[in-house]
């Protein structure tokens, strides 16, 4: 069987899917591809433009949590989704969270600092990170902060995709030098080194930028 994913690993869904295969011991080419411009051949594979998208002996497969669904099915060990129904349930909402609003606050000071003066040649709106990380980025650490509670992981005390989608976002806003307070969110801090320091995602973040 033939895999390749398609993206780049400065992306935190390509990395959630790095990750995932990763840790299931799934060969894959990574084949560098981004979201920009729209090209028809882009389009064609990923009919809304985004990366990553998976191909599977010439099948393409758009969507990280789509993609990450086809390694549980396609290599079941170890699990990454629990199987009791509201742990499963949590883990969904976990990943869906973390795809959109965790992503949303942490990249938003990589692509001021990194992408707009790398790729657009444009200045960063400084003003723009500094209220993100005021005014956005408490409110979401409050809430995987409480989730964390006094556990090792995020679901059911067991590692799962929801601790892998949660803390990929995290790397951009190192890359983009800012990161979490270990001061006052010391439990959320020491938790995500943790989870930043496994193998599968020293794989995924092999050769980034440097972070803070």
């Amino acid at each position: 069987m033939s895999i390749k994913l398609h993206g780049s690993s400065l992306s935190p869904f390509v990395r959630k899917a790095l990750v995932v295969f990763a840790e299931k011991g799934i060969p894959c080419e990574q084949v560098d591809a981004v979201p920009f411009p729209k090209t028809e051949e882009l389009l064609a594979k990923s009919p809304l433009g985004k990366i990553p998208f998976l191909e599977v002996d010439g099948t393409f497969l758009p969507d990280s949590s789509v993609i990450c669904a086809w390694a549980e099915r396609t290599q079941p060990e170890p699990a990454l989704y629990p199987n009791e129904p509201i742990t499963f349930g949590r883990t969904l909402w976990l990943e869906e969270y973390a795809d959109t609003k965790v992503a949303d606050v942490c990249t938003t000071p990589f692509f001021q600092r990194f992408i707009r003066p790398n790729i657009f040649q444009q200045e960063p709106d400084e003003e723009r990170v500094k209220q993100v990380m005021a005014e956005d980025l408490p409110p979401v650490l409050d809430y995987v902060t409480a989730e964390l509670g006094d556990d090792d992981y995020l679901v059911g005390n067991q590692f799962s995709l929801a601790d892998i989608a949660v803390c990929s976002p995290f790397v951009n806003m190192r890359v983009g030098r800012e990161d979490v307070d270990a001061g006052r969110w010391p439990t959320f801090s020491a938790y995500l080194d943790r989870m930043l320091s496994l193998p599968s995602f020293k794989t995924a973040t092999a050769g980034l930028p440097a972070s803070v």
